[in-house]
């Protein structure tokens, strides 16, 4: 699929839900957030359905996201619908890890190519600070587990501070380089603020090359993060809502005020 300006998209990210099972700090107030009710999320049919039509126009790239995309009962039964779309490439799952060490061995066996995992720091007591309550033992249980099953390569999200001097950047760096894992800085951004900027070690944040489309758990069909522009899949019909956001795509991502990175994916 080519947009309005010429860039290629090929690459489809998926929200299942809007629940976390952790706080984070720059993801979601301490109390949680009103949630969806079930009766206003995708069913796995809906996504897969959406999916096929979009892989058959062009997009080869499909992520899983949330909220944390593993509270959602029975992922594994998307996960084995979407590896069965013929066009896929890369079919990966962003997760904060903490029940990635149960799950790893089933969503490898139901297609599931490879992991990217949420995880600041390598030191217990600032993860437990950042999550609000989280364990960093479990995450890095989860991480071992994904390398153990064949989820290669495992991506590390880490977010940092643009704000002051980032302590464990370097740790965080030296810890990949231990165990094996490619990690990817990606600088705090700010949705109604416009705040972002391109990710080291990744291809986020640069709009000149953005290839991609996010579709969020109640079916809006979003062209770019950092904009209000959505479309409803259901009520516009998966043809017409990816037309609309292939004509409309902004060159350039300016702010976002109707919704937050816990309903998008990030």
């Amino acid at each position: 699929m080519i947009d309005h300006t010429g860039r290629t998209i090929d690459y489809l990210r998926i929200s299942v839900t809007d629940r976390c099972n952790l706080r984070c700090v720059y993801c979601m107030p301490p109390q949680g957030v009103p949630l969806r009710t079930h009766a206003d999320i995708l069913t796995y049919d809906q996504i897969t359905a959406f999916t096929a039509l979009a892989v058959s126009l062009g997009i080869r790239k499909v992520r899983i996201t949330g909220g944390e995309p593993l509270v959602r009962k029975n992922l594994q039964q998307l996960i084995a619908m979407l590896s069965q779309i013929e066009g896929i490439t890369d079919l990966a799952l962003t997760t904060n890890g903490q029940l990635l060490k149960e799950k790893a061995v089933t969503l490898k066996a139901a297609g599931l190519h490879r992991v990217n995992v949420s995880l600041d720091t390598i030191d217990p007591a600032l993860y437990a600070q950042i999550t609000r309550g989280g364990m960093l033992q479990l995450t890095l249980a989860g991480i071992r587990a994904a390398q153990t099953a064949g989820l290669n390569p495992v991506k590390i999200n880490c977010v940092i501070d643009d704000e002051h001097q980032e302590p464990h950047k370097e740790a965080m760096r030296q810890f990949a380089l231990k165990e094996g894992l490619q990690v990817r800085f990606i600088h705090r951004m700010s949705l109604p603020n416009g705040r972002f900027s391109v990710v080291e070690g990744g291809t986020g944040g640069d709009c000149a090359r953005c290839n991609r489309l996010r579709l969020t758990s109640d079916g809006m069909l979003m062209p770019c993060l950092f904009s209000d522009l959505a479309y409803n899949i259901c009520s516009m019909g998966y043809t017409q809502a990816l037309e609309a956001a292939l004509l409309n795509k902004p060159p350039k991502g300016t702010c976002n005020r109707s919704e937050n990175f816990y309903t998008i994916g990030g």
